[in-house]
């Protein structure tokens, strides 16, 4: 108690050292545990794109394949689902629920998706969160669009404007639905997922900008009107995918192998979960590049709080010295510097702590539009043996000047020096 008072005493002496070398080993904490925590919730983002839901079913191809063109919208089907075979799915007494996806257009870069109301309720991302309309509902009519927050960012888009689907997903010759134009009845609330970057619309509405379409051709002569098109049977063909519910997630293996022997067409079922993680290692570079910058940042906060300490430690020669000349020993001194550099660590850790939940509480709302990173605001499980490294060698940097400090003799730190 005593040796803390006199540290305490011995560090008021020198606010403004204490203050800069806190500030050091508080913006390295921040950098460090922001890092980590980015780093964390990146993953674990990714790998909840999709929540709560048991199986992706598409036409037998991979199921990384799967994963990408369904539900990050990357690349296209190797072939789809004919209705028949999704309401035989559908139809399975261990299913609870299905979403089914229609893909395959496009709008000015962003992808439509084909599906139901279902959507808007079953889709779950993250921990279990639903989609919600920031503004708006979902769609009612046939011309209806639901958009997602970057679409709306990016161009500009608000309930109750007008857009026109383009068929096909690229290029510079894209094919327009003009004749059928759609609302946007509704937008939603950012969610750091491929569903941001979307339009979602009916399967009718699919099937209705493509009555007067075949094999990717609009057909000569056999127009017909987007109210024409609202009185003929729109029940849809195929579609690409479908998001299953199941009433026990102990069926998953028995529906997925039941669904993978298909005698009818050839399908893939595959656990988002499992597909996610197979993803995840073949893009998941990014995370040792994460972790070899936490590993730089620890490593200069530390050299510059040992440089600081060294620094003062010149400064404070003669201090050493009396405290020698008063009775106090070697080890003292050494258990002082020692002491000394544990609390500036453990000030240091705290003040980047402090800062750093509130800059993730100021700046959360920000990154989830402008970015998708949804950064969560309660430590990250790795984040706590990061803190004990920190103070860890935040001691043991103490040692290092506590030892220049017991080799020193007593008469140096006394002469006078012209």
């Amino acid at each position: 108690m005593r040796l803390l008072s006199l540290t305490l005493k011995s560090m008021r002496q020198r606010k403004a050292g204490v203050a800069l070398t806190i500030f050091t080993v508080a913006l390295s904490v921040f950098l460090l545990l922001g890092v980590e925590r980015v780093r964390t919730d990146a993953r674990q983002g990714f790998a909840s794109t999709v929540s709560g839901t048991d199986l992706l079913v598409g036409a037998r191809s991979g199921p990384v394949t799967l994963l990408l063109y369904a539900i990050f919208h990357v690349g296209e089907a190797t072939n789809n689902i004919t209705w028949k075979s999704y309401q035989d799915i559908r139809s399975m007494p261990e299913v609870a629920w299905t979403v089914p996806l229609s893909l395959g257009d496009s709008h000015r870069g962003f992808r439509v998706t084909g599906t139901t109301s279902d959507f808007f309720v079953h889709y779950h991302y993250g921990r279990g969160n639903a989609l919600a309309f920031a503004r708006g509902r979902p769609f009612s009519d046939l011309y209806d669009a639901v958009i997602g927050s970057e679409v709306a960012r990016q161009l500009h888009y608000k309930v109750g404007d007008r857009i026109v689907l383009s068929h096909g997903l690229g290029g510079a010759n894209l094919a327009s639905h003009a004749d059928k134009p759609f609302r946007i009845s509704g937008v939603l609330s950012p969610t750091g997922t491929p569903v941001d970057a979307s339009i979602a619309v009916s399967l009718e509405a699919i099937e209705a900008i493509h009555v007067d379409w075949h094999s990717g051709i609009r057909l000569p002569g056999m127009e017909a009107s987007a109210d024409q098109a609202r009185h003929m049977d729109l029940t849809p063909k195929a579609i690409t995918a479908t998001l299953v519910g199941l009433h026990s997630r102990l069926s998953a293996f028995a529906v997925q192998s039941a669904i993978n022997d298909y005698p009818e067409e050839p399908l893939l079922a595959v656990l988002p979960g499992v597909a996610l993680g197979e993803l995840w290692h073949l893009v998941g570079t990014a995370e040792s590049a994460l972790r070899v910058v936490s590993a730089m940042v620890l490593l200069v906060g530390m050299s510059g709080m040992l440089t600081a300490l060294l620094g003062m430690l010149g400064e404070r020669r003669r201090e050493m010295a009396v405290l020698r000349a008063v009775g106090a020993s070697t080890k003292a001194v050494f258990a002082l510097l020692v002491m000394e550099s544990t609390l500036l660590t453990v000030a240091g850790m705290a003040a980047g702590v402090l800062l750093l939940d509130a800059i993730t509480a100021i700046a959360h709302n920000y990154l989830l539009a402008t970015l998708g990173l949804v950064i969560d605001q309660s430590p990250a499980p790795g984040e706590w043996p990061l803190l004990v490294l920190v103070l860890a060698l935040g001691s043991l940097a103490g040692c290092i000047p506590g030892w220049i400090a017991y080799r020193r003799s007593l008469a140096d730190g006394l002469q006078v020096r012209l």
